[in-house]
């Protein structure tokens, strides 16, 4: 072996980024498909993703693809609960202010 070649199989692979845009990488741009599912769409989707991930036997190009689809299928179903989470703390604070004003008499 030579001292330009990996000791391991692992040093070749790396490691995937846990999150691609941290990378300057936007996975929604590789698939626009993906931008307008919705939750539950993307969500499942995902989870299949996962699935075929976890059971191997796909090529490493194909591992690559099916990991990037992913990331970008996470990226939507973050996005989808961020406005989620916003709308909740809106509703919130609404009932919050609501409640101040019936106990000073406004």
């Amino acid at each position: 072996m030579t001292s330009s070649e990996p000791e391991s199989p692992d040093e070749s692979a790396g490691t995937a980024p846990e999150n691609a845009s941290e990378h300057g990488i936007d996975p929604e741009s590789d698939h626009p498909d993906v931008a307008g599912l919705g939750y539950e769409r993307a969500r499942d989707e995902l989870a299949e993703v996962v699935k075929r991930l976890e059971a191997g036997g796909l090529s490493l190009e194909d591992s690559l693809a099916l990991w990037e689809r992913g990331e970008a299928l996470a990226k939507v179903c973050e996005r989808h609960l961020a406005g989620a989470r916003q709308r909740v703390d809106q509703a919130l604070a609404a009932v919050e202010q609501h409640e101040e004003q019936a106990e000073t008499g406004q």
